[in-house]
């Protein structure tokens, strides 16, 4: 009997199977959870088939698998609608999603940010996790958690995270108060803070190359964090074990958030 025994929920962000939300999937399958899996809606099937590819690779041959663009309501309504036709209740969700023009997570470029990127980073990347935490309230009756992925650029200057780090920033921030208003119906909110880490994602951002080589060196433990580090933590705050931990961001950053330059 894992900790995440007879607990379903929602998993959302899942890219291939590099991506921090693949990590936390496989621990909270481990642990016992049910996972239903969300991908992006496209019309040739292309994200559909590499996110069950990536699914496969956890050991479920035959997912609950649906299409949804989180910056959609629509979308989103009929996500929720589905969950809940098909299973009734869940007990928590990760959100692992986030998205920002690539042409403008280079360094020297965060003053040249023009409106429709900032507002598309943040619709994205940020209010999604308010959209499914109000869809989520009648699907957690008896409460639930929810995860969100963040990153050390919401709190300080990552030269090339520019308007994702904005974004960060919104995130963490809209989490303490779903946690301080969804209090009321038991449902913690919480977001990791993870450290950089090998994904398709990551390799959008200007000097990411040099980031590893500055968290090996400068980081607590003297190395890069690996998925599974986040992974652990984000089963920890999904499950009962965590029941007191609401409106924290945990860094797991391998301790480089501590260290001064």
């Amino acid at each position: 009997m894992g900790i995440m025994a007879g607990k379903r929920g929602l998993i959302f962000g899942i890219a291939n199977d590099r991506s921090y939300a693949w990590h936390i999937a496989k621990t909270l399958l481990d642990e016992g959870a049910q996972c239903l899996f969300q991908h992006l809606p496209d019309q040739t099937g292309k994200f559909e088939r590499r996110v069950r590819m990536a699914i496969q690779e956890l050991g479920v041959t035959d997912p609950w698998l649906m299409p949804c663009n989180a910056s959609r309501d629509e979308d989103l309504d009929a996500f929720f609608d589905k969950v809940q036709q098909d299973f009734g209740t869940i007990d928590f969700i990760v959100h692992s999603i986030a998205f920002a023009d690539r042409d403008y997570l280079q360094i020297g470029r965060f003053h040249t940010t023009p409106r429709e990127v900032w507002d598309q980073a943040l619709n994205i990347s940020a209010y999604s996790l308010l959209a499914m935490a109000q869809r989520a309230v009648e699907l957690m009756p008896h409460g639930g958690a929810i995860v969100a992925m963040s990153y050390y650029g919401g709190e300080k200057v990552i030269p090339g995270y520019n308007v994702m780090g904005v974004a960060k920033a919104a995130l963490e921030h809209t989490a303490r108060y779903l946690a301080h208003e969804l209090g009321d119906v038991n449902i913690r909110v919480n977001t990791i803070s993870g450290g950089p880490l090998r994904t398709l994602a990551s390799s959008a951002v200007g000097g990411i190359t040099e980031m590893f080589d500055i968290v090996e060196h400068k980081a607590a433990l003297r190395r890069n964090i690996e998925g599974v580090d986040v992974a652990k933590t984000a089963a920890y705050l999904l499950s009962d074990l965590a029941s007191g931990v609401t409106g924290e961001n945990i860094h797991v950053d391998a301790g480089f958030s501590i260290v001064g330059l």
